[in-house]
């Protein structure tokens, strides 16, 4: 009796053991093989792509986002499904919802669950908005800038603002003069921020960036007015190589509140 108990135990745990064994040559080899196609994916030109180009290309849905809006392919205040933007802007979905999040959060856009996309109308609260926002930062950073800006930096603004007034002045303003005037602003307005040396600071000024080109997508720009603007911006760099922070400071506010007055159409 004792020897029969003996053999069916012996049998049970061989039988067991080989259960066992079986069950795991299931699971590693399962493991295995979707080891094997995850390795697969990763290096095949597609799956590296989505691997590495994840950010990338929620990246260039917001690019592309305004673009739409600097374009006026999305007209200011626009209210869109997110069907009708992957098919106007050709975004996958994903990219596309990542990249709206992030312009919400910047305050491009409200995204209303279930109902559709709405984006920021320029009006006189986000045109206050914004040039109060640079005024604050740019006085500040003018004065570092008037202090510690080396001559050629300063001297090369100056030359290149002098030619395009003296271009204006004899030719009128073209095309060509409008996208110096657009690279100038942006020349100068950059050196003086990126002065203080402060990454908060110049990434929330990109970001401030997009509003500014918002409010200007409805601008009329002629001779008068932009040689205005470029005399203000003169006044500033003036003050910037007789290293007097103060004259600078007073010109940049009076620039900002001529910029203000000329967005609100208040000429």
């Amino acid at each position: 009796m004792g020897a029969l108990i003996d053999q069916k135990r012996f049998v049970i745990y061989h039988a067991s053991r080989s259960v066992r064994r079986s069950q795991v040559g299931r699971t590693r080899k399962s493991e295995i093989i979707e080891a094997a196609a995850q390795r697969a994916d990763a290096e095949s030109p597609a799956g590296a792509d989505a691997a590495s180009g994840g950010a990338r290309l929620s990246d260039i849905a917001y690019e592309r986002i305004l673009e739409g809006l600097f374009e006026r392919k999305l007209p200011a205040g626009a209210f869109v499904s997110q069907n009708e933007l992957v098919q106007l802007l050709g975004i996958p979905v994903a990219p596309l919802r990542d990249a709206l999040r992030v312009l919400e959060a910047e305050g491009v856009l409200t995204i209303h669950p279930r109902s559709g996309i709405q984006f920021v109308k320029p009006g006189f609260e986000l045109t206050r908005a914004t040039y109060q926002f640079r005024s604050i930062i740019e006085r500040a950073a003018i004065r570092v800038f008037a202090e510690t800006a080396d001559e050629e930096t300063i001297g090369t603004l100056e030359q290149r603002h002098l030619a395009l007034v003296t271009a204006i002045e004899k030719q009128g303003l073209g095309a060509a003069h409008v996208a110096e005037v657009e690279a100038l602003e942006t020349s100068l307005h950059h050196a003086v921020v990126t002065s203080l040396g402060n990454p908060l600071v110049e990434s929330s000024y990109r970001r401030m960036h997009n509003y500014l080109k918002l409010l200007r997508l409805e601008r009329k720009l002629t001779a008068p007015v932009v040689l205005r603007t470029l005399k203000e911006h003169l006044a500033i760099l003036e003050a910037c190589r007789a290293r007097d922070p103060d004259a600078a400071e007073a010109a940049v506010q009076a620039h900002f509140a001529a910029a203000l007055q000329r967005n609100l159409g208040m000429y």
